[in-house]
């Protein structure tokens, strides 16, 4: 729903308080007590944050979930694609309620009764809110299904073009609309808005990849349950990666560079 681990969980202490609060005599459910609870904290936070983020430095991407192990045999399950960069990025554009709607019926199978009574609406209200958050994810959501082991292998490509400076090859590998997002928040130095088209991400990966690759690794790491990257400087994290991919050429490009979203990474590295 946050997209950022440090909001999640001080939604989930938040609920825990008042579910301490709440005289179980009241409850009739405690699983849809505590759904409700979350769902409505969600979209407070999310209506608190749309003001927050119209001040950020540059494009603003969720907090990655970072592990040096290889996405799990499942990867492939439809709540691990709900869990990647890619999508929540997607999920951004969506209203708080329209996210909040969207995400229970979508990945959480919760039927529209349920819904209505969470969000405060009409059964009808709901299907329409969540018809509509559909269509616009469906817009900007990859068609195509990709095994991690084809994720792997456009990576491998992408960091040997990298780190290669082969300018040809990266062209290759890019689409032509291919675009590339970078989060430094105003405290690392990023591009503060969305590179778009092979020519321009090609030119902007090597210049600030490609000729630093005698000083830069790039290493395997799994990103929101995906095949990514880590981009290392002089032995220090600079970046996560992820991509969105159809198995043969990159569609986009996410790099998280704000220290304050890489906290977690490095901490859990250490």
């Amino acid at each position: 729903m946050l997209g950022s681990r440090a909001d999640a969980e001080d939604i989930v202490q938040d609920a825990y308080l008042r579910w301490h609060r709440t005289s179980t005599d009241e409850v009739r459910s405690a699983e849809a007590w505590l759904v409700t609870t979350v769902t409505r904290l969600c979209i407070d936070r999310l209506r608190a944050a749309q003001t927050e983020r119209a001040t950020y430095v540059g494009p603003w991407l969720p907090e990655p979930i970072v592990n040096e192990a290889a996405p799990p045999a499942d990867a492939s399950t439809e709540l691990a694609s709900s869990l990647s960069v890619a999508f929540l990025a997607v999920l951004e554009r969506l209203a708080p309620e329209e996210r909040a709607a969207f995400l229970l019926h979508e990945v959480f199978d919760s039927e529209y009764t349920e819904i209505a009574q969470i969000l405060g609406k009409s059964e009808d209200a709901c299907r329409q809110i969540v018809s509509r958050a559909r269509k616009r994810v469906r817009e900007d959501r990859p068609r195509v299904h990709v095994r991690e082991t084809a994720r792997k292998a456009v990576l491998e490509k992408f960091v040997n073009a990298l780190m290669t400076q082969n300018k040809g090859e990266l062209m290759q590998l890019l689409s032509a609309d291919v675009t590339w997002t970078s989060d430094g928040g105003g405290k690392a130095k990023a591009a503060r808005k969305v590179v778009r088209g092979n020519h321009h991400v090609s030119r902007f990966a090597i210049g600030v990849i490609g000729r630093f690759a005698d000083r830069c690794e790039l290493r395997f790491i799994t990103v929101n349950g995906e095949v990514g990257l880590a981009l290392y400087g002089d032995g220090h994290l600079v970046s996560v990666i992820s991509v969105v991919t159809d198995g043969a050429r990159i569609l986009g490009v996410y790099s998280v560079l704000n220290p304050e979203k890489l906290t977690s990474v490095l901490q859990e590295n250490s």
